[in-house]
């Protein structure tokens, strides 16, 4: 297949949820980065095809979200948008669609991306409730009225929390930490290796801040903020093992090792992503950033979601000819520290291999020095809609600064599904 190009891509900060960014809407920083990669590229609006963003918490008020962050984004309204949801991979997601759209011959120029404001996960009301209120409304007499205000209870008053619901797996019944303790147990992975694995997080995403500046454009959240935000808020400078070592297990109260400590963080922020077809890249004149050579999508088991890219990585691996030992730079999402180091293990495993079939040259020992470099989610925050962009963006920024050849991201994804693209320069 053909390369895609990536001309450019750009971000915002990444915010923690309900901080800076609490007033901040998902088609806002959806606006920002689109707005803001347009004027860096001078790409003309009419050479994109379409606008595909990634969104998973999908706002009510702005149903197709995309369609909305490119028409206040000042895209004209002959440009068609679709939002993509495939839940921590959404940002991927989209990705993969201009892919095929190019390969089909569809278009040759997308813009795509993700948004996310986990800070503004609705509350909603049980069925119950919701006939009290809807029978209140159209109540026409004041004796009407009262007769169903009578009928309400507390309970009634007791929304349930949308983000809550949305991390809870409804085949499994588990929610996403509870996965990560699972493969705790299957994996033996220690509270130590998880803690060390999140300080390692923190202190190599403070070490990047300028570094990371590079891909982020700065953003004043509101009024009350004389200054732009100009860097990632999640990182902490004062991380320490025996900081973390103190913080109690959240999803196995008894027996569990899983700590908000080593788990990423509940985050708001969107990135965007030019992309296009390669000869359209050189026809433009664009030096492109790099490229989007193969993708891999895969089902695993819901209770164990976070096995997941250690089955994407061989998937794409061998869709793109390569072997693990040519990656020169890897990122695997990080959901959890335990899910990131079981994947680890797993691919390291000639078990592992065996029993699924992979071809050595596709697992092995990934290098510690090569992976997450620049820190990940447990430090830079996790927005689910758009990680898989973020990720992207980062890893190719990385490799131009290092002259690397070639990279491989991968996700786990809530459901139990693994994500993977391979980069290129």
């Amino acid at each position: 297949m053909e390369r895609i190009a990536v001309i450019d891509g750009i971000r915002t900060p990444f915010i923690k949820a309900n901080t800076a960014f609490d007033n901040v809407t998902a088609v806002e920083s959806g606006r920002i980065v689109t707005r803001e990669l347009m004027d860096r590229t001078g790409i003309g609006a009419q050479e994109i095809n379409q606008v595909i963003f990634g969104n998973v918490i999908q706002p009510p008020d702005a149903a197709n979200i995309s369609r909305v962050i490119a028409l206040l984004a000042g895209l004209p309204k002959t440009i068609p948008s679709v939002t993509v949801h495939r839940n921590c991979a959404s940002g991927l997601e989209a990705a993969a669609q201009a892919m095929v759209n190019i390969w089909g011959a569809q278009g040759d120029c997308y813009l795509v991306g993700g948004t996310e404001s986990m800070s503004n996960a609705p509350f909603y009301f049980s069925k119950e409730s919701q006939n009290l209120f809807t029978r209140l409304s159209r109540a026409k007499t004041l004796g009407q009225k009262l007769s169903v205000m009578l009928k309400f209870r507390p309970k009634h008053f007791s929304p349930k929390i949308g983000l809550q619901m949305g991390l809870t797996d409804p085949v499994c019944g588990l929610n996403m930490g509870q996965t990560a303790e699972v493969l705790v147990r299957e994996f033996g992975i220690s509270r130590k290796d998880q803690d060390e694995f999140a300080l390692q997080s923190h202190q190599r995403a403070i070490a990047s801040r300028d570094l990371l500046r590079e891909e982020i454009v700065p953003v004043i959240p509101g009024p009350d903020f004389k200054d732009a935000l100009r860097d990632d808020n999640g990182p902490r400078e004062g991380q320490s093992m025996e900081a973390l070592a103190k913080l109690k297990p959240i999803f196995d109260k008894t027996a569990g090792t899983v700590t908000a400590g080593n788990s990423s963080q509940i985050t708001d922020g969107a990135c965007a992503l030019l992309v296009m077809k390669e000869e359209r890249a050189k026809a433009l004149g664009y030096q492109p950033l790099g490229y989007l050579r193969e993708f891999a999508f895969v089902g695993v088991d819901p209770h164990r979601m976070g096995i997941g890219p250690a089955h994407a990585i061989p998937q794409v691996l061998k869709k793109a000819s390569l072997t693990l030992k040519d990656m020169q730079a890897i990122e695997i999402n990080e959901a959890f520290a335990a899910q990131v180091l079981s994947c680890m293990k797993a691919l390291a495993s000639e078990t592992f291999a065996a029993q699924f079939g992979y071809a050595k040259e596709t697992v092995g020992d990934i290098n510690p020095a090569i992976l997450n470099i620049h820190g990940g989610a447990i430090a830079l925050g996790h927005p689910v809609g758009v990680s898989g962009a973020r990720l992207i963006l980062t890893t190719l920024k990385h490799m131009k600064r290092e002259n690397l050849k070639y990279a491989v991201v991968s996700l786990c994804v809530g459901g139990g599904q693994g994500a993977a693209v391979v980069l290129e320069r």
